[in-house]
């Protein structure tokens, strides 16, 4: 079926998406009213047939579950978007395991997320923006009264109950008072307006993406009555002690993971066990190389559970589960036997954990014995992302009561639990997609033309696909690169079938949930003509199938890639125009002025960059930028520091030297996650979509 047929429809569209490359994000998510006059009844009907930018704001999922600790009930946090305030709601649902009752407990405009039932399922804890910053609330199950328990100046996490239900555990930075000189000021005569004070920094992880310049200061563990009081600090230094926190079955310690060398700042996949009790005395378990976390007491206080990957300095290896004793010895590797990396444990028994890995491109939960046995218990997780078809999911477990999160390629994330058979408790997105035809999304595995290598991908085809047709191309390109893809719901691509396009995607070595090795494989090779082989043999491998066209093919990738984008483009000319989002154009800036340096010049280069200049230049696109004739659009949060503006503006500035077509779009506001608000999502599509249509000449003459 042809999408443009009425031709004074078509020249409307092309010239109007042509100028609106040049607007503002928020002013493409709106329909012109010129367009909006000029739709046909066939038009208007397709519009509410395919999926359309709007429905963005009208799409939920599930992002969090917790069993009760009865196994009758789950508690699930419930995401969706709110179109007034540009945002992402999060409200608490309560369904029970048979299916038979479904009910909020706290839904409002608000958002309500980190659910934790009490020891004995009478009470459920939450974090809430309820009064402003996000403090800690108490939720008594019987009443549905709840109650304000902490009143601090910074956002708590890993909240944690005592297994008598007494206390609360959770994570807070606290501010350093650290004073690098002692600098005498005039004093400021009364009234007087003078400029800002002096902005410091010593530190060498000095700024965050998402939160800038970062301000001392140091993440704490303390301990609230969970009726409300006091909240205590039990640890100090100036250290981090982050990530999941554990009682002791007697409530007299808590474990948890940390690095409390004086050297932290430069070890960034260096951690050990601890524990505190709560006189504040820390104990320390493990002294491995390499990063030992997330430990989780087994029911007898016997047995710790924990996540250990070791620190050889490459970009990717894999986390396995260790257990030791409860003393810190006999550590022992319990899924050495398993290629991937796992995490999220929980204990069955005294003697079964339950965790998560990602296999070729679905998650999911596997129950492990402590003798290495293993077994899968759910499989299919994910959905868990509108964007992009991220493989993010996520799952809880009591006994043999398994809730988690699922979608399909058609739907974002619902409720499933399973006992012995598996069940869909929610529905949430059958309102909005049960009337909407999506594209079809089909698995494509094929070698690589470089070496053989076998690749995984898939495509998804345009509503209304016509077999005896070509189509169209778009190859999009997921970040990391040590992350992966997969056959789940992803708004940005359903949008771009929806518009005549098929879409390619695929995980490429440097992918996870491959084998270590696989993952391995981008090594000194990010980004290179190895994973560029893997992307354009799955584009030629959908051209042999009569699915693509030929002389209608473009890219795009944000991230990493973004990086392979900008790297394809310098290697071929075969792609009609090209959309890269949020990329590192140069690694010999990159890993000087963004917030991740610390970690990738040890981990993913052979030596400092003033070492190796010539491996540095060789992976950057920008080597390869007097070689780009495509027409290129660059688009960047500006306050991004993962990936930061000036890599954008170097091959912008590049490309208009070559005097290759190309446009530069900034995201005011935004760090690294530019599609994190609904608007913003809609925006990066629809401007993708209007480059990609300024350069299809045969978009017109269907």
């Amino acid at each position: 079926m042809s999408f443009f047929k009425n031709r004074r429809l078509q020249q409307i569209i092309k010239r109007n998406r042509g100028a609106l490359t040049l607007l503002s994000l928020g002013a493409l998510a709106l329909s012109s009213p010129v367009f909006a006059n000029s739709q046909s009844d066939e038009a208007t009907s397709e519009k509410n047939t395919f999926f359309q930018s709007e429905d963005i704001f009208n799409l939920e999922y599930v992002s969090e579950v917790q069993v009760s600790p009865n196994g009758k009930y789950i508690a699930y946090v419930r995401r969706s978007n709110d179109i007034m305030s540009d945002s992402s709601r999060a409200n608490v649902w309560l369904a029970s395991v048979d299916g038979k009752s479904h009910r909020p407990l706290l839904s409002s405009k608000k958002s309500y997320y980190s659910i934790r039932w009490s020891p004995d399922g009478s009470r459920l804890a939450y974090l809430s923006n309820e009064e402003g910053k996000p403090q800690l609330y108490v939720r008594w199950m019987d009443t549905g009264q709840t109650a304000l328990v902490t009143n601090v100046t910074s956002s708590p996490s890993n909240i944690t109950w005592s297994p008598d239900g007494k206390y609360i555990a959770f994570t807070m930075s606290v501010d350093a008072k650290e004073k690098p000189l002692d600098v005498k000021m005039p004093k400021k005569p009364e009234g007087a307006k003078w400029s800002p004070k002096f902005q410091y920094i010593t530190k060498a992880r000095y700024q965050a993406d998402g939160k800038g310049v970062l301000d001392p200061a140091y993440t704490h563990i303390f301990i609230v009555p969970s009726d409300g009081g006091t909240a205590r600090q039990l640890t100090s230094g100036n250290y981090h002690h982050n990530g999941r926190l554990s009682f002791a079955p007697n409530g007299e310690k808590i474990y948890f993971s940390a690095n409390r060398s004086d050297n932290w700042e430069y070890e960034p996949v260096e951690a050990d066990i601890f524990s505190v009790d709560m006189t504040g005395n820390i104990e320390q378990l493990t002294q491995d190389k390499g990063r030992e976390s997330s430990p989780v007491v087994s029911p007898d206080g016997k047995h710790i559970a924990y996540a250990y990957r070791d620190d050889e300095k490459v970009m990717y290896k894999n986390s396995y589960l260790y257990v030791m004793n409860s003393d810190g010895s006999e550590q022992r590797n319990i899924t050495k036997d398993i290629d991937n990396s796992v995490s999220n444990f929980h204990w069955k028994d005294n003697k079964r954990i339950y965790f998560q890995q990602s296999v070729r491109g679905l998650a999911q939960v596997d129950v492990v014995s402590l003798s290495g046995s293993v077994k899968a218990v759910a499989k299919g997780l994910g959905g868990t992302t509108l964007g992009r078809p991220y493989v993010f999911g996520t799952y809880h477990a009591v006994g043999d009561v398994v809730a988690y999160t699922k979608g399909r390629t058609d739907r974002p994330a619902d409720l499933f639990v399973t006992t012995r058979k598996e069940r869909q408790l929610t529905a949430l997105n059958e309102d909005v997609l049960d009337h909407k035809q999506l594209g079809e999304v089909k698995e494509v595995v094929y070698p690589s033309s470089i070496d053989g290598e076998e690749i995984q991908g898939w495509y998804i085809l345009p509503p209304n696909y016509d077999s005896s047709k070509t189509y169209p191309l778009i190859l999009e390109i997921h970040g990391g690169p040590n992350l992966a893809y997969g056959p789940v719901f992803t708004a940005e691509l359903q949008r771009m079938a929806a518009e005549g396009y098929v879409v390619f995607y695929d995980n490429h070595r440097g992918s996870t949930g491959y084998g270590e090795r696989f993952a391995l494989l981008l090594q000194g090779k990010y980004s290179s003509e190895y994973d560029f082989a893997d992307h354009m043999s799955g584009v030629d491998a959908l051209i042999e199938k009569g699915i693509a066209d030929p002389e209608r093919l473009f890219i795009t990738g944000g991230s990493a890639g973004g990086i392979a984008s900008a790297y394809a483009i310098g290697l071929t000319n075969r792609f009609k125009a090209a959309v890269v989002a949020k990329p590192v154009i140069n690694w010999l800036s990159k890993v000087l002025s963004a917030d991740s340096g610390l970690y990738q010049i040890p981990f993913q280069f052979p030596g400092k960059p003033w070492d190796n200049v010539e491996h540095y230049w060789k992976r950057s696109p920008l080597s390869l930028v007097g070689n780009v004739t495509t027409p290129t659009m660059l688009i960047t949060g500006v306050e991004d520091k993962r990936t930061p503006m000036s890599e954008t503006e170097q091959f912008y500035q590049a490309l208009k030297l070559q005097k290759v077509d190309s446009v530069l779009v900034k995201v005011p506001g935004s760090p690294h996650g530019i599609a994190a608000k609904p608007s913003r999502m809609i925006g990066k599509i629809e401007n993708i979509l209007a480059w990609f249509k300024k350069y299809d000449s045969d978009a017109v003459k269907e």
